[in-house]
């Protein structure tokens, strides 16, 4: 059995050579014992490989930045597309906790109780539902400003 350091002084060679001739061929071979690489076939089902370098002289002249700004701006939108997404489902969960807290001010009608109980009751659920109705528009509210103010962000750098 081969150990990692010749293969890795095999790599070392690769490259060393490539930088040379900008290109390298090497095969794979894979048994049930070992895998081996070479710079020739080492049998029928060996697979050929090829190692290609960049110039390093050539390298120094190419400006990362745009790249780097590109990257960078992808990676602000899909954090605001993220966020967008989150913006929205807080909205659907207000909308939902809004829904189920009437309903459970609904529910209290139902009850057995006598006529008097009944009005006061049903005054009280009207109170109940305007304050829950107003909880929910302030929250909605500064919710879809802060939703607005995320797609104008996205708006920007699409």
């Amino acid at each position: 059995m081969k150990s990692p350091a010749i293969f890795f002084i095999f790599f070392i060679v690769l490259f060393t050579s490539s930088l040379i001739a900008n290109d390298t061929h090497y095969y794979k071979c894979i048994t049930d014992k070992v895998t081996t690489f070479s710079q020739f076939p080492c049998s029928g089902q060996a697979t050929q490989h090829k190692v290609t370098t960049v110039n390093v002289a050539d390298s120094s002249k190419i400006d990362h930045t745009k790249s780097l700004n590109a990257l960078e701006r992808e990676q602000i939108v899909r954090n605001l597309h993220s966020e967008i997404r989150s913006v929205k489902h807080t909205l659907a969960i207000l909308s939902r906790k809004r829904d189920t807290a009437e309903y459970n001010q609904q529910e209290r009608l139902t009850r057995l109780m006598s006529d008097d109980d009944k009005k006061h009751t049903a005054k009280d659920i009207k109170k109940q539902i305007k304050r829950i109705d107003k909880t929910y528009a302030k929250k909605k509210k500064s919710t879809e400003k802060k939703l607005a103010a995320l797609e104008k962000k996205l708006k920007r750098y699409e």
